[in-house]
């Protein structure tokens, strides 16, 4: 070790925690993962990582562990959005650099986050927090359907439904709200959130510090989930127009007193120019930073690293062609088969990567969010309709076979 430690405290079971480490190895850096239970990170014992068992909910146990270490710690960072504000905390306490952790905790709070973003008069929902199911269809009333129901504090689109009645709000609330959280994978819901549907096509601003890195278009499953399906950098924008969102984007960080590392803003490109959806306080998921650096060169976790460690440097694209990733998502409830076609989807002109994320044999469970995902597909061209056109491709020779079993549907407020 030549630089000293850089702690993550707890992780993405894959990943961006793993790729977290690699990046420390790189800089000189010996990666340690702090977590209530290493165990659940294959990537530790896989990758030779050091790991230390602590209370990660308290700055002051990240401390604790931190001095055990018996050396310089270098950063204190993480790639869970959930630590994100404990592991500011304890770099703080140590000098180190670090975002604002309460800034980063009230932006999670997507109640606290919107009626910020309306103080600073920045363009959005209509919108009503809500911690019955009662008054979340009251607010919806008011609002006017349609309406989007969604946890206060969750990610992945996990219990994000378009409602177009009160009886859907009215189910997509208590779905929420009486789901144990184990179940939504979520941390528990004191509230839903009641928003106007915004109509229009979503992007995505992708954001170190207050540099915008680029605008991605989603791509989204059917209504009246949020379910992406894929992804396409750069967004295909006029010029003004990408300017408009990136800015918006910017004025958002900047309401929210946030600005310090990654960041991933939602948009919604309306009649009357964006509209921002939701900021995330981390890098985009979904294998977005992947999807920019095949497009750029940009390494974004690199980035966030360095920056934790205190050897930020200038972001720049080092080449300007398209990237696209392409989601295989289960289409129904089931026993997962083999997954065929990898190698085939590999050898499809402008294909770079190919990851399939399902199991033989797992119980496939449908809950409209991101663990529907089963595999991907990433393309890069020197054009945008290219790289999309290879990353359909790629996606259409994987076969995913579910065969009917027992399984229910996951508790969807269907």
């Amino acid at each position: 070790m030549t630089g000293g430690w850089l702690a993550l405290v707890e992780s993405n079971t894959t990943g961006s925690g793993r790729l977290f480490c690699s990046v420390a190895r790189r800089l000189g850096l010996r990666p340690v993962l702090i977590a209530r239970d290493p165990d659940r990170y294959p990537y530790v014992r896989a990758d030779e990582i050091d790991s230390v068992v602590a209370d990660t909910a308290a700055a002051d146990a990240v401390l604790v562990a931190c001095g055990r270490l018996g050396g310089p710690i270098a950063g204190v960072t993480s790639s869970s959005e959930y630590f994100i504000a404990v592991a500011g905390e304890a770099a703080r306490s140590l000098g180190l650099p670090h975002p604002d952790p309460e800034a980063v905790r009230s932006c999670r709070d997507k109640s606290a986050q919107r009626a910020r973003l309306t103080q600073a008069g920045l363009p959005g929902p209509r919108f009503a927090a809500a911690r019955s199911a009662e008054a979340a269809v009251t607010a919806a009333g008011q609002i006017g359907l349609p309406v989007v129901v969604k946890p206060v504090a969750g990610s992945g689109s996990t219990g994000v439904r378009r409602c177009a009645s009160l009886a859907e709000v009215d189910a997509a609330a208590r779905y929420v709200l009486a789901t144990d959280p184990a179940e939504l994978a979520l941390p528990p819901q004191q509230s839903v959130l009641v928003e106007e549907f915004l109509d229009g096509p979503e992007y995505s601003a992708e954001m170190l510090g207050e540099q915008v890195v680029g605008i991605t278009r989603k791509l989204l499953g059917p209504p009246p989930y949020f379910v992406e399906t894929g992804h396409d950098f750069p967004a295909p924008l006029e010029p003004a127009t990408r300017t408009a969102i990136g800015d918006r984007a910017v004025s958002a960080l900047r309401a929210l007193d946030l600005g310090w590392g990654g960041a991933h803003v939602e948009l919604r490109l309306t009649s009357a120019g964006p509209a921002v959806i939701e900021v995330n306080p981390r890098l985009a998921g979904g294998m977005i930073p992947r999807v920019i650096q095949e497009a750029t060169g940009i390494d974004m976790i690199f980035h966030v690293v360095a920056g934790a460690a205190g050897q930020a440097s200038p972001v720049r694209a080092v080449r300007s062609r398209s990237a696209s990733i392409r989601f295989l998502v289960a289409a129904a409830a089931g026993r997962l088969g083999e997954i065929t076609g990898a190698e085939a989807a590999r050898r499809v002109p402008g294909v770079v990567e190919v990851g399939l994320t399902g199991q033989i044999g797992q119980d496939v469970v449908i809950r409209h969010s991101f663990r529907d995902r089963l595999g991907y597909v990433i393309a890069a061209a020197d054009t945008g309709p290219d790289a999309a056109r290879a990353a359909d491709a790629g996606l259409l020779a994987l076969t995913a076979p579910i065969a009917a079993a027992s399984v229910g549907a996951g508790g969807s407020p269907c």
